[in-house]
């Protein structure tokens, strides 16, 4: 048997052939030998977390091929941080004869579900954002995406958000720079909207820039070196990702400026954001645990496939025992030392 049909046809007669707990949830073994294709559709390949997500994909694929006695086949293909060339991705993949399964991270998750329904019917798990117009639900809203491992964005940025509050709270004005992934990209439009419905509410702040990072360091250090020559005296900058904050601390340093000095947080739990935060460069980071987050999507299409029960949302933060903001006295007590290079 190759995939996802011909395991079906072979459920029903198992079925009515009274053999069927061969093949219950659980048994590990009731697929036979049978070989699946499961298709990463990274928003994109080159980016560091997309490559976590995929190890963990990749890990999980060994991990389960051998306790089911199957053959689990997985590979990853670039989506450029273009929504038109994901959604196209997702579109071909869906009529596909030779995928089972298909895992996505969305660079714009509600212009994806122009995908669904796809024309052959697979499961799809979604990693890190939804895919559906509410950018903020974790439910699957469209039909054919049965999981989605993720927590709504806005909830890590609120904490990130709270956390310059309280460090700003003796510091009148408190200049603070934004440092955003894409501004363009829904994900971090709800993130920023998130940082602002925090910081409005506190007259001693002053957001003196929004910035594009673009998940890069080297863009992130020229936007931040920029902003220094405007704002020398800056208090801190809030960025949603790990490469950007350490752009952000090259920045500081080619200005003279201690990084240890101003508030500066990240998001995704690097080895190297941990490693900051324990030093004392940074203030704290929001962690993300795109291994994990990989393992369980892969998990979930599995699940789907082979007809057991699929947890339709999958809590990211919940994945690991820690944090999800973590600064040092955090960090050390867990002994996390992050998951994924940045």
């Amino acid at each position: 048997m190759k995939h996802t049909k011909t395991l079906f046809a072979g459920l029903s007669i198992l079925a009515l052939g009274a053999t069927l707990t061969a093949c219950s949830p659980g048994s590990g073994d009731g697929a036979g030998g049978d070989s699946y294709e499961i298709v990463v559709l990274a928003s994109s390949s080159q980016n560091g977390y997309n490559q976590a997500v995929y190890e963990g994909v990749e890990t999980k694929a060994k991990e389960l091929s051998e306790s089911l006695g199957v053959t689990i086949k997985t590979k990853i293909q670039d989506g450029q941080f273009d929504a038109n060339t994901q959604l196209s991705q997702l579109q071909n993949a869906g009529t596909s004869g030779s995928v089972d399964g298909i895992i996505v991270v969305p660079h714009d998750g509600p212009a994806l579900a122009a995908a669904f329904p796809l024309a052959n019917p697979k499961p799809v798990a979604a990693v890190l954002n939804p895919i559906g117009p509410e950018i903020s639900v974790m439910e699957p809203q469209v039909e054919g995406v049965v999981s989605t491992v993720a927590s709504p964005p806005a909830n890590g940025a609120k904490l990130q958000a709270e956390s310059v509050v309280e460090y700003c709270k003796d510091i009148d004005p408190c200049k603070v720079g934004y440092l955003a992934g894409l501004l363009n990209s829904p994900l971090d439009v709800e993130r920023v909207a998130a940082w602002d419905s925090v910081i409005e509410k506190h007259k001693n702040i002053t957001v003196v820039g929004t910035l594009e990072g673009a998940y890069d360091r080297d863009k992130s250090l020229t936007a931040v070196s920029n902003l220094l020559q405007a704002h020398p005296d800056l208090n801190g900058i809030l960025s949603n990702a790990d490469q950007q904050t350490m752009g952000a601390q090259i920045a500081l340093e080619n200005a003279g400026i201690d990084p240890a000095s101003v508030f500066l947080t990240g998001g995704g739990g690097t080895i190297e954001a941990v490693q900051a935060v324990l030093d004392g460069k940074w203030t704290n980071d929001f962690l993300n645990f795109p291994v994990s987050m990989g393992e369980s999507a892969l998990e979930q299409i599995m699940n789907s496939i082979l007809g057991k029960d699929v947890a339709p949302v999958v809590d990211a933060d919940s994945l690991v025992d820690v944090g999800p903001i973590a600064d040092r006295s955090v960090l050390e007590a867990a002994a996390f030392t992050g998951q994924w290079n940045g």
